[in-house]
């Protein structure tokens, strides 16, 4: 059996363009009760490779379970995005809030191909990164509103949250990339066989320590892939006009680099599990996602002063990484649109949930300032810039939000 299925896509903008969608070659599909249980799809947009004289697999495998996981767990970040601009247009939400609305496959793709003895660390959009690595929703909206019920105790907001083998969301731009460096180093030390995931932007592309953190990895032949989530926007401009070289996966010089459709979930996930076999055996390499986010750099920016709204809707409409995902599913007879429908109204109303358990939970007392200060408190009080006299309190030991 063979099934083609394409969509038109029209003259459109150069991100347009770079982003539009591809055809899947579908074959192979194992069939129970009328219904897919298994296919293999060949996806069509060709990855681009730099210094490999071969790349990931374009021959992928979808089980129906992986596309109910995939689809629930794209469709919660989307929901918890939107949940978090609303809190945010309330004023419960303070400080910055950045959206990854539009770049759920990347976040998704990567965790499916990810191992137990693997890490991630990124830069401060990372509230699905958050829930993809074990923190329920209400763990990331608390955190987000400065609750107790949050993963950091609320303690770290929009901008840094936690959770076992993800080193967090940071807000200085780049800082990640060589912290990331430093996780691979753990990992090569320790013997353990993971690596890590050093995530960052195409704005953060065109800092040192970027390069430098390359450099290091490559010299020490560390395990850790550097992605680059290119979003084709930095903080109030387009990649065009803020880097001379937009082909980010070829910026490492000789580390060499991989190109793949962000949008993709399928493509991402082949394109990781690539990846994390090469670093492994071989060191460190750059992988880039092109990819789109809906909403402006963070909440204060509306996002439409340097890109047009019908730019956005176009994106939205031919190239959504949910819609499109879920439409593929449909096609190979792997889901229903009774079960899409199911999974919908489930995740709505777990956000939904979610929503007003954070709003109504409490913020930590004064006291929770000096708590968890360290994970393992080798004094018993802590150091502070007059006096000695802070007793260390560990509450959150153990805890896994």
């Amino acid at each position: 059996m063979l099934r083609q299925i394409t969509r038109a896509t029209g003259g459109a903008p150069k991100v347009l363009q770079q982003l539009q969608k591809s055809s899947a070659a579908v074959t192979g599909t194992q069939k129970s009760n009328n219904y897919a249980t298994e296919a293999t799809v060949q996806v069509q947009r060709p990855f681009k490779l730099h210094r490999l004289d071969q790349g990931p697999e374009t021959n992928v495998k979808l089980t129906k379970e992986d596309a109910l996981k995939y689809y629930t767990q794209m469709q919660t970040i989307r929901r918890l995005e939107t949940s978090a601009g609303n809190l945010y247009k309330e004023k419960i939400i303070r400080g910055f809030c950045h959206l990854y609305s539009g770049q759920e496959a990347c976040a998704v793709g990567m965790k499916a191909a990810m191992r137990d003895v693997d890490n991630i660390i990124s830069a401060y959009r990372v509230h699905g990164w958050t829930y993809l690595m074990g923190v329920p929703p209400l763990g990331v909206l608390a955190e987000l509103t400065g609750r107790q019920s949050g993963c950091a105790k609320g303690k770290g907001g929009s901008m840094h949250m936690y959770s076992p083998n993800f080193y967090g969301g940071n807000g200085i731009v780049g800082a990640q990339v060589p912290l990331g460096a430093g996780v691979a180093f753990a990992c090569k030390y320790k013997g353990n066989g993971g690596m890590c995931l050093a995530l960052y932007g195409d704005g953060a592309a065109n800092q040192g320590q970027v390069f430098e953190a390359y450099n290091m990895a490559y010299l020490w032949k560390l395990p850790v892939i550097f992605v680059c989530e290119n979003n084709n926007y930095g903080m109030g401009t387009s990649a065009e006009r803020a880097s001379c070289n937009t082909d980010y996966y070829t910026r490492g010089d000789v580390l060499p680099g991989i190109w793949v459709d962000g949008m993709d979930v399928l493509a991402v996930r082949s394109a990781t599990e690539f990846a994390i076999d090469y670093v492994n055996k071989n060191g460190p390499i750059v992988l880039e996602t092109n990819t789109y986010r809906y909403s402006g750099h963070s909440m204060s920016d509306p996002g439409t002063s340097y890109r047009t709204r019908e730019e956005i809707q176009e994106v939205r409409q031919k190239r959504d990484p949910i819609t499109s995902f879920k439409e593929l599913c449909i096609e190979l007879g792997l889901l229903t649109a009774d079960e899409i429908k199911a999974i919908d109204t489930k995740v709505r109303k777990e956000v939904d949930a979610a929503t007003a358990q954070a709003k109504a939970d409490a913020e930590l007392p004064l006291s929770g300032l000096w708590t968890d200060v360290y994970s393992q408190c080798l004094e018993p009080k802590i150091r502070n810039c007059v006096e000695y006299n802070i007793k260390h309190v560990q509450q959150n030991k153990g805890v896994n939000h």
